[in-house]
């Protein structure tokens, strides 16, 4: 596994990116490369350190950029104005055949826009997905899409189950992974045009294992593995689950504190055992289904822990071959000519 990580992108960048990088030397054999993709100055004299064991450093290169691409920098523009930026540069080092992957925790949108017009899109694919893991009480939840498509018609839901379902299998080991539609009721005929257009493509679908329409109420009862929804929804219930999540646990935290030490301390490692099980940083990032190539989109804050595990699932999605079974589902399954 080659896996190019965006050294300048992110809330916390270059330090726990590079962190992350040198934290994930233990998952490195054999011929993996870890290919550090910034300032070659920043990156030199932080390898300079001996960050890693000296059997472990054959696994780092240093691919140095000239440019950044920032956070509220336009994505398309972007990628085109500066061609040397780290998210251009990996991208290009796909399309060449230098890498296998990406990771960045910097702008979303450039990310999606260099991946499409870099990496390009897998044989049938008419649009990439984004595909987040939500942590929930009975297991992980993939939901696709969270923001690559913020409009999406029926056909782009039909392919975000098609993808997200291999990725879940195989991420997951879920043999047959539970797709549901996210609607504002259960019944058929809840929802928008897209909507109910898109319920009945993955109805009539043989390769996915649709159960119907849920509502928001039901993402963590565990009725699904798969949740497919366009990306201005989705993308809308992964800040409101973050959001959610860190209120209730700031407010257990305010609450414990005014307790005393003895239940403090009796409760302080279950709060600690709880966050561990829904803490985002674990999945390491989201990947970009539909390109040519794992791209994986990290969260702007992501520390050191999310890098590492990033570069944990790119290596576990390179190696289970992902994108082949992404493509051989989008072959046999029901063509949709009208986009």
């Amino acid at each position: 596994m080659r896996v190019a990580v965006d050294v300048m992108g992110g809330d916390r960048a270059p330090g726990e990116i590079l962190k992350g990088c040198w934290q994930a030397a233990e998952l490195l054999s054999g011929d993996d490369m870890v290919h550090l993709v910034g300032d070659g100055a920043i990156i030199n004299d932080a390898l300079s350190t001996n960050p890693v064991p000296a059997n472990k450093l054959k696994h780092y290169n240093v691919v140095a950029t000239t440019q950044i691409i920032e956070m509220d920098d336009s994505p398309v523009e972007s990628i085109r104005a500066k061609p040397d930026s780290s998210i251009a540069v990996m991208c290009r080092m796909v399309s060449k055949g230098e890498a296998d992957a990406v990771i960045s925790a910097g702008n979303t949108g450039a990310c999606v826009a260099a991946s499409q017009l870099r990496m390009r899109l897998l044989p049938g694919v008419a649009r990439p997905g984004i595909a987040v893991v939500l942590p929930t009480f009975h297991g992980p939840v993939v939901v696709c899409d969270v923001g690559a498509q913020v409009i999406a018609k029926p056909k782009y839901l039909q392919q975000f189950a098609l993808m997200a379902s291999a990725y879940s299998h195989d991420l997951f080991n879920i043999e047959t992974p539970r797709v549901a539609l996210l609607s504002i009721g259960e019944e058929d005929a809840k929802g928008t045009g897209t909507v109910k257009e898109a319920r009945k493509l993955l109805r009539d679908e043989p390769l996915i294992n649709f159960i119907g329409n849920i509502e928001g109420k039901d993402v963590f009862k565990g009725t699904c593995d798969v949740i497919v929804c366009d990306g201005f929804v989705g993308n809308i219930l992964l800040k409101f689950t973050e959001g959610l999540s860190e209120g209730i646990f700031q407010t257990m935290a305010a609450e414990m504190e005014q307790e005393s030490a003895e239940v403090f301390e009796k409760f302080k490692g279950v709060a600690k055992r709880i966050w561990a099980r829904h803490d985002w940083q674990e999945h390491g990032g989201a990947p970009l289904l539909g390109v040519g190539g794992i791209c994986m989109i990290c969260h702007g804050r992501s520390e050191a822990k999310a890098i590492k595990n990033a570069i944990r699932v790119a290596k576990q999605l390179v190696n289970s071959g992902v994108n082949a079974k992404i493509t051989a589902r989008i072959a046999q399954s029901i063509q949709v000519t009208d986009e």
